[in-house]
């Protein structure tokens, strides 16, 4: 007899993980749960403002099996209401999640990363401009994370902060880091040409071979 090809672990989401988390507690349908999320400041850390994110993601946790349908509320005058329970395979897919998401350093990659590596793109003047303005943002973004913390009730355990300290610490260090590279920029200690790059290029590029 044929072995069975063995079926693949789910592959883990930050909305997904955040989803099943909050289906451990209880069913709810959507409308309840992007409340929940928006109180909670998940917002900050995941995509929850899109309701159609939201459907996509408990669709595809459905397909897998972690997720089912409770119930759907009817009332009159109102568009119905499908409530979303975690299944027991969901809560062991969210513990797993859970695991390798604290874990894993691999398979992230941020926008913002990959923009640095093609900064040269652009004129160092314009990609100044634009650091300049990231890190306003930034700046604004960590006001809003201390503002947070600072605001948190004095016996609220450390344990429910530790999301907002991390967001601190990377938004300070960032920050930091722009500051220098901004001020690299303006003295002309980091700079670039199109000619320059270009014997960059020819020096440092492997050259293609049509016969290779």
């Amino acid at each position: 007899m044929e072995d069975r090809p063995t079926r693949k672990p789910p592959q883990p989401s930050p909305l997904g993980l955040i989803v099943l988390w909050q289906l451990f507690n209880e069913p709810m349908h959507v409308y309840r749960m992007q409340k929940l999320f928006e109180a909670e400041g998940k917002d900050r850390i995941v995509n929850v403002r899109s309701r159609a994110s939201l459907y996509q993601t408990i669709e595809r946790l459905q397909r897998l099996g972690l997720v089912e349908v409770s119930e759907t509320i009817r009332q009159e005058g109102y568009p119905d209401r499908v409530v979303y329970a975690i299944t027991d395979a969901g809560r062991d897919a969210a513990r797993d999640w859970l695991r390798q998401m604290l874990s894993d350093t691999g398979g992230q990659y941020p926008e913002f990363i990959a923009a640095l590596s093609l900064v040269f793109g652009l004129p160092p003047e314009e990609a100044r401009e634009q650091l300049e303005t990231r890190a306003e943002r930034i700046a604004e973004q960590l006001a809003d994370a201390e503002r947070g913390i600072a605001a948190a009730p004095p016996a609220l355990p450390r344990l429910f902060l530790l999301e907002e300290e991390y967001r601190k610490t990377m938004l300070q260090a960032e920050l930091g880091w722009l500051h220098g590279v901004i001020e690299d920029l303006k003295a002309g200690r980091l700079t670039w040409s199109e000619e320059w790059l270009r014997q960059l290029f020819e020096a440092f590029l492997p050259t293609h071979n049509e016969d290779d």
